[in-house]
């Protein structure tokens, strides 16, 4: 096998969330790129067709499932639907994430709950349910932050605890399952990408931000899209328990 043939992915199936907008649709078709067939999950249905076709048009198979990760149930359902529908699991990527900007005195219990239910309750749902059908050789992908490493003048507390507790989540999963099961489990921690998310932060933030960034400008979702090709395949295959930033350098700063 050649260099450039361990990045491929030819005939796994992937398991993308929060695949309806953002990265997840940058990580959804980098993975058919590289040719995995794919399932989309996310809790806007009505979105997940547009990214869907992105995957047929690189020649793979795609499967939607509408999927809150934050209850346990729906989770496995997403798990389940691979399974039936394209027979196996062989890569997770945990994106499905919201934000809030709230300052910490005013959060209400509810708006702090619901950002750990999906960022971090979601991800570790998610990884259960496809920890018990993977095989060895598979890998899990956990998006987290720079939020979790460093702090960006925003209130986002509970923003931050959520992606600092994945990164947790991502060093035990990665000890619990790399000998016993075959199963490597990495992280990665996004810089400033323009998203939904980012269309939400105040006017001028993310040129504030550019100070901060060494390489001086926001990324592009395709590049962090191959960095999460990379940690799937087996070019990565010594790679475990580790949160890659992908930041343009912000977190040296």
């Amino acid at each position: 096998m050649s260099v450039l043939d361990k990045f491929r992915l030819d005939d796994r199936v992937a398991i993308v969330t929060g695949a309806s907008s953002g990265l997840g649709v940058a990580f959804a078709q980098a993975f058919a790129e590289a040719g995995a067939d794919v399932v989309l999950a996310a809790r806007r249905a009505d979105r997940l067709e547009r990214t869907a076709e992105l995957v047929r048009a690189a020649g793979r198979r795609a499967v939607t499932v509408e999927t809150d990760i934050a209850d346990p149930d729906q989770a496995q359902r997403m798990v389940d639907v691979a399974v039936a529908e394209l027979g196996s699991v062989d890569v997770l990527v945990n994106n499905a994430g919201i934000g809030t900007a709230v300052p910490a005195t005013k959060e209400t219990p509810d708006q702090f709950r619901r950002v750990i239910d999906i960022n971090l309750n979601g991800s570790y749902w998610a990884a259960q349910a496809a920890g018990r059908v993977m095989r060895p050789g598979s890998s899990v992908v956990n998006i987290s932050s720079v939020l979790g490493l460093t702090t960006a003048g925003l209130p986002q507390a509970a923003y931050s605890a959520s992606k600092a507790g994945v990164i947790g989540l991502t060093r035990d999963l990665a000890q619990q399952w790399g000998a016993r099961k075959g199963i490597r489990v990495n992280a990665i921690a996004p810089g400033f990408f323009a998203t939904e998310m980012t269309d939400e932060y105040p006017p001028g933030y993310l040129d504030s931000m550019k100070p901060r960034i060494i390489l001086g400008r926001t990324g592009d979702p395709a590049e962090i899209a191959a960095t999460a090709v990379w940690l799937a395949s087996s070019a990565a295959a010594y790679v475990t328990g580790q949160t890659i930033p992908v930041d343009g350098g912000l977190t040296l700063t």
